[in-house]
């Protein structure tokens, strides 16, 4: 899916605070309805990649160390 620039910047302002994992699960839990991390993809012994469904069937996609 594509997003326009404003589109982009508004979404990059929302998540710019989300510095922790907690934060994402709390941010997606605020939302009406509430979203849950669907996946956590394993990279390595210290990276993880954790998916949340986000609009429109598209997801985010939270680097996590």
């Amino acid at each position: 899916m594509g997003l326009s620039q404003d589109e982009r910047e508004a979404l990059e302002r929302e998540l710019a605070p989300l510095t922790l994992l907690q934060d994402v699960v709390r941010w997606g839990f605020s939302d009406t309805p509430p979203r849950d991390i669907t996946e956590v993809v394993v990279q390595d012994e210290l990276t993880h990649g954790v998916v949340m469904p986000w609009k429109d069937g598209s997801s985010l996609v939270f680097d996590t160390t």
